[in-house]
């Protein structure tokens, strides 16, 4: 195969820039795949030379981004799933090249044929086209982050690696272009109006929560916004109820970082089940899928931030560890820690469960709530037929253990759990 000489920057005899460009990029993935970062970097630098062959190089690789952003949408891949996965896989600075590679390729969808929870998403990563021309973007990149032109190349070539290579996951919602019916706002959108507004004064309360000093403070800030919680779900599922709810569960992915991610994939499971939903665990990509109606998914995410929060804080205030040789223990105390603090809310949210069974709402509200359990089901049956449920894993640390356990008991949840656990499914 013909190509440049390294450092001369002269094009190819038989064949023309692009084709030049695409063998180059071809044979630098493969060395990414099979492992050969000798190589890998190698290529990369020979990523410069004339101004024909850079703007080659650069255009194969935009191509090559764009379609890797096509391919994860079609697998069921949304904008932060993909940011939150590089982050994860790669770097802070892969992480800021994939949101322009997805801002660049979302102009290839018209706004009407862009459903808001990806609108939501893209704005929260502000993904938006801050460059001039495509043409230019890469130096524009180079000098916003401070780096070379190699550093680029590098980067571009892993991103398109990782992206072709995404495994498919269930879709949460329509990809972006699939046309939307138009009409007149239903009850649905009208209660999603609701939802913004009650869960912004609820976010408003838990960050106060989090960042006071006085546990005193916190805990009633924390009650009020579990109880503004209840309401908004009573509300809506006699809202649903009464007018006819014409939409069902809906999915969200919520990130499960290291360290101690099976811990905390752990509580993300306790407290969806506690608002009626589920949560599937995937290890390897560092979230879970969680599946509910769409107000009860915002309650579980934000409770689930929460309560992390105050974990980790009161685990960080544990202080190390060290074992009576002095050997440090710090690792597992952690990890028993948050294995007991989970285990202990759990425990919380089926007591709450069992007190609330008997009048949570009364014969209107329990066949409601009755009846998206059902749906809840069916739909987590759909999005993943093959579910297969996993073990619970050893914890090595009884200090750890008792301290995780006294911390879920300071954790305050009755506010949420006197409507959301009721009627729990056995």
């Amino acid at each position: 195969m013909a190509r440049r000489r390294s450092g001369q920057g002269e094009a190819p005899a038989s064949a023309s820039l692009a084709d030049a460009a695409h063998a180059f990029v071809g044979e630098a993935l493969h060395a990414l795949h099979r492992g050969d970062r000798t190589a890998f970097h190698r290529l990369a630098a020979e990523g410069s030379g004339t101004h024909g062959w850079v703007l080659a190089v650069r255009r194969c690789l935009a191509e090559r981004l764009r379609r890797g952003i096509t391919v994860a949408w079609e697998r069921g891949w949304q904008p932060a799933d993909v940011v939150k996965f590089t982050s994860r896989r790669r770097t802070a600075l892969h992480a800021r090249l994939v949101t322009d590679a997805i801002a660049g390729q979302m102009r290839a969808y018209s706004s009407a044929t862009v459903d808001d929870r990806w609108r939501e998403q893209l704005n929260a990563l502000e993904a938006e086209v801050w460059w001039e021309d495509d043409d230019g973007h890469p130096d524009a990149w180079c000098q916003r982050e401070g780096v070379e032109h190699a550093t680029y190349t590098a980067c571009a070539l892993e991103l398109v690696h990782l992206l072709e290579g995404l495994p498919r996951l269930p879709s949460l919602g329509p990809p972006p272009g699939t046309v939307r019916s138009g009409g007149p706002v239903s009850a649905r959108g009208r209660a999603r109006d609701v939802d913004q507004r009650t869960l912004g004064k609820v976010r408003a309360l838990l960050a106060k929560a989090e960042s006071t000093e006085f546990p005193e403070e916190a805990e009633a800030l924390s009650a009020r916004a579990q109880e503004l919680m209840a309401r908004h779900s009573i509300d809506h599922a006699l809202l649903t109820a009464e007018t006819g709810d014409i939409g069902g569960p809906d999915g969200r992915r919520i990130a499960v970082d290291n360290p101690y991610d099976s811990p905390k994939a752990v509580l993300l499971t306790v407290v969806a089940d506690a608002n009626r939903c589920r949560a599937v665990w995937h290890r390897e990509l560092g979230f879970s899928t969680v599946v509910g109606y769409p107000a009860d998914l915002a309650a579980v995410e934000m409770l689930f931030t929460s309560l992390l929060v105050q974990a980790t804080s009161a685990m960080v205030h544990a202080g190390p560890r060290r074992d009576a040789r002095g050997r440090s223990r710090t690792r597992s105390f952690r990890h028993a820690f948050l294995n007991a603090y989970a285990a202990r809310v759990g425990e919380r949210l089926r007591e709450a469960a069992d007190r609330a069974a008997e009048g949570a709402g009364g014969n209107v509200l329990v066949p409601v709530l009755a009846a998206r359990d059902r749906a809840v089901e069916r739909a987590v049956g759909a999005m993943f037929p093959n579910l297969a449920k996993g073990r619970a894993g050893s914890v090595s640390n009884y200090e750890g253990w008792v301290a995780g356990r006294a911390a879920a008991d300071l954790a305050s949840l009755n506010g949420r759990l006197e409507v959301t656990g009721a009627h729990r499914r056995s």
